[in-house]
C-alpha cells in the first residue's frame, strides 16, 4: 500500500494534478475562481499561480503537462468546449503569472486528458463515447468511437502497443469498468462490471495511470480508493485504501513514474459541493 510522503497546502477544491520537470501543477476551482498553482516537486513550496477569468473559459475539467512541447493543456467544458494551451517555458518563481491562453475547439465536451508517445493530446469525450487525438496546434489526428457498452468514458491512456486503457461508468450506468481497447475501438479485455465495492468491482472509475511495466492505477472515486491492476487487468491490491479517509474524498490521480510518486487530488464535501481540497503524495 502507498506510503504518504507529503501533502500540499489546503485551498480551493482540486480537480487534477500533473508534473513537469521539478514542478507540480495543481488545477483548482470553485464557483467563483479557477487557477493553476505550481509547486516545487520536492519541497511542495508554492512557487506561483496562473489565474483564469471564470466566465470567459467555462468549467475546467483536467490538466496534463507535456515536457516535449513545454506546455500545460487544460480541458474546458463550455458552449464552445475546448482545450487551452499554456506555455510554461518562462515560468519562474513569481506569486502571479499573467499568460496568453491559446487553444482549439474539441466540438464535443472533453473530460480527461493524457499524452501519446508522439506528444499528441488524447481527449476523452464522455457523451459521444469518443477518443480524439490532437496535435500541439489543435489538428485532429485520429478519432476512435468506443463500443455502445463503454458508456460514459472518463479517462484514456494509450499504451506503447497502440491500444488504450479506458475507464468508464457514471451513476446510473450498468457497467463500471476499466477496459483494454484495441486500436479499432473494440474491447479486448476488462476489469469490473456492475458497480460495487468488492475487490473485483468499481464505482465511478475516474483517472487512470499506467507505469513503465504496464501496471494500472485506477481512481475508484465513489469507493474512496485507488486500485492497482496488473497489465492483464487483474486485481492486485488497493494501492490507496478507502480506510484513509483523513484524505477526504479522492477525485484524481497522477503518477510520476520516474520518482514513483503517486499524487492524489482529494476534496472535502459539504452542503452539496466541494468546499476545499489538497494533494497528497505517496511513494508506491
Amino acid at each position: 500500500m502507498g506510503r504518504a510522503v507529503g501533502t500540499l497546502p489546503t485551498g480551493l477544491p482540486v480537480w487534477a494534478v500533473t508534473s513537469l520537470d521539478n514542478h507540480l501543477f495543481v488545477l483548482r476551482a470553485d464557483q467563483c475562481s479557477q487557477k493553476i498553482e505550481y509547486y516545487d516537486i520536492d519541497s511542495y513550496h508554492l512557487l506561483g499561480c496562473i489565474r483564469f477569468h471564470f466566465h470567459e473559459l467555462g468549467t475546467v475539467e483536467d490538466i496534463v503537462a507535456c515536457k516535449h512541447n513545454r506546455c500545460v493543456y487544460v480541458s474546458v467544458r463550455s458552449n464552445e468546449s475546448a482545450i487551452i494551451v499554456i506555455s510554461v517555458t518562462n515560468i519562474v518563481m513569481l506569486v502571479y503569472v499573467a499568460v496568453t491562453i491559446a487553444g482549439w475547439p474539441v466540438d464535443d465536451e472533453p473530460s480527461c486528458l493524457s499524452l501519446t508517445a508522439t506528444h499528441g493530446v488524447l481527449v476523452t469525450c464522455c457523451a459521444v463515447r469518443k477518443i480524439k487525438e490532437f496535435s500541439r496546434n489543435g489538428e485532429l489526428l485520429h478519432e476512435v468511437t468506443l463500443p455502445e457498452d463503454v458508456v460514459s468514458p472518463c479517462h484514456t491512456i494509450q499504451l506503447s502497443s497502440g491500444e488504450f486503457i479506458v475507464s468508464h461508468g457514471n451513476e446510473g450506468d450498468s457497467l463500471h469498468r476499466v477496459c483494454l481497447i484495441g486500436s479499432d475501438g473494440s474491447v479486448v479485455k476488462s476489469f469490473g462490471g456492475p458497480k460495487g465495492s468488492g475487490s473485483q468491482q468499481l464505482n465511478g472509475p475516474g483517472h487512470v495511470a499506467v507505469d513503465g511495466k504496464g501496471f494500472v492505477f485506477v481512481m475508484d472515486v465513489n469507493n474512496d480508493r485507488v486500485m492497482l491492476l496488473s497489465p492483464m487487468l487483474t486485481y492486485i491490491r488497493e494501492a490507496v485504501s478507502r480506510d484513509l479517509r483523513e484524505w477526504w474524498s479522492p477525485i484524481g490521480v497522477h503518477l510520476d513514474s520516474g520518482s514513483r510518486r503517486l499524487y492524489i487530488a482529494a476534496n472535502q464535501y459539504a452542503c452539496g459541493r466541494f468546499t476545499k481540497g489538497r494533494v497528497v503524495a505517496l511513494s508506491v
